[in-house]
């Protein structure tokens, strides 16, 4: 066991939509990730997904309404709802995930990963 200092960590890539194992957390992964631009519309039909804004602000698009994060702020998106993350500018976030979920939920394609990297 050992302390994870974020900043540390966050300075160690720069790849953005890339999600790095900081930690595991019963049957779930701790990830560190950088967001910037739009991801895509997806959703995760049988896991909820955490996230929570270090750095930047995060506009969370969900079907029915944007949700705005600052800088320590953090939201649950329930399983199963539709949602698209923007990042206008680079934002660095701590994301919860199931170790069997995929960051792209219900969509795969060239930006889906197949494994975490372990910073």
């Amino acid at each position: 066991m050992e302390k994870v200092n974020l900043q540390d960590k966050l300075a160690l890539f720069s790849q953005h939509w890339t999600p790095k194992i900081v930690g595991e957390y019963n049957d779930s992964y701790v990830l560190l990730a950088k967001f910037k631009g739009e991801l895509f519309w997806h959703k995760h039909e049988d896991e909820d997904e955490f996230f929570m804004v270090i750095k930047g602000k995060l506009l969370l698009k969900l079907r029915d309404r944007d949700i705005w994060l600052q800088e320590g702020e953090l939201f649950v998106i329930p399983k199963g709802v539709e949602h698209m993350p923007v990042a206008e500018e680079e934002v660095h976030m701590l994301v919860l995930d199931l170790k069997s979920a995929k960051h792209t939920g219900n969509v795969v394609n060239e930006r889906t990963l197949t494994s975490y990297e372990r910073i």
